[in-house]
């Protein structure tokens, strides 16, 4: 398989500069592998789509391109739309809840508090719930700010079909993400008593920490034993992670990192990754708990992945 120039052309700086579209590639490179993600919720079909963009870029006439960036967006986006439907269908035999890809994140990202939220986990399921198209014409417009027409272009639409689908994905998103965007110093301190209180075993202060209406879902993917079935409610989910700590098998730790811009956990058994943990706080008290198990989504654990607008 052909690869994209990120690592060519970085080896061959030292030879002289790559060529414009190698070098008009890898300034935006960061950009459409957040684009993609963020329509796709997985590190793995994103890079895939980084692949076909290139493909299509490298037989671009640059002279006849005005704006390199927005017609990079839109060759991934059009990649990641056609991909997306497709996933689609395969996520529906899918063992178990399905969660996002979690990637290990820089503390830029975790600046950026807009991409931050929008690379959420829990942002992130909430765009699971728009079809194909919409998703699209949110993130490109909410996310990244592209202009209406540029938009159009993108998802084979006209500008005022756009603005109307702009509208309708904006009142879905609204109802259904969290209230407010909370701050990474207020959820680090939720996280730091709930990994304590998980690893004490503390029933009741795990109940202080979980919202009424906490959820918890489980990803393995079929191949690690995760819950098959949301969990749901404070009582219930502080049970089951307080009795069930002290049943694994083997030295098991909680650690602090960074995923998806945002706070997030790790579970190691026997120091190797077993488990990413990660939450959504609001009003201090967790309400969504995401726990993804499948060593196929873990890849992106190992090193920090960059991501822009």
């Amino acid at each position: 398989m052909v690869g994209t120039p990120q690592t060519a052309a970085d080896a061959g700086r030292g030879a002289g500069s790559p060529d414009p579209a190698t070098e008009a590639f890898l300034t935006h490179r960061n950009l459409l592998f957040t684009v993609a993600y963020e329509l796709l919720g997985s590190a793995a079909d994103a890079e895939d789509v980084l692949q076909e963009t290139w493909l299509r870029w490298a037989g671009v006439d640059l002279g006849a391109v005005r704006d390199q960036r927005a017609y990079l967006v839109r060759i991934a986006t059009r990649q990641a739309l056609t991909r997306l439907r497709a996933v689609g269908r395969r996520r529906e035999s899918y063992v178990g809840p399905w969660l996002p890809e979690p990637l290990l994140t820089a503390p830029d990202v975790a600046d950026d508090i807009a991409l931050a939220d929008s690379v959420s986990m829990a942002m992130l399921l909430v765009l699971e719930t728009l079809g194909p198209t919409e998703r699209a014409v949110f993130v490109l417009r909410e996310v990244f700010d592209l202009g209406y027409d540029e938009i159009a272009e993108a998802v084979d639409k006209s500008p005022a079909a756009v603005r109307q689908i702009a509208h309708r994905a904006r009142a879905h998103v609204a109802a259904r993400r969290p209230r407010r965007v909370v701050p990474a110093a207020e959820t680090r301190t939720v996280l730091d008593a709930f990994r304590r209180a998980v690893e004490t075993g503390d029933l009741q202060r795990l109940l202080d920490l979980l919202a009424p209406d906490v959820v918890l879902l489980g990803d393995g993917g079929g191949v690690k034993q995760a819950v098959l079935r949301p969990i749901v409610g404070a009582d219930k989910v502080a049970r089951l992670l307080a009795g069930g700590w002290g049943k694994v098998p083997g030295v098991t730790s909680l650690q602090p990192t960074q995923v998806n811009g945002n706070p997030a956990l790790v579970v190691r058994l026997d120091g190797e990754l077993d488990t990413v943990l990660a939450v959504h706080v609001d009003d201090g008290r967790i309400g969504g708990l995401y726990a993804v198990r499948n060593p196929e989504k873990l890849s992106h654990m190992a090193k920090e992945t960059p991501l822009s607008r």
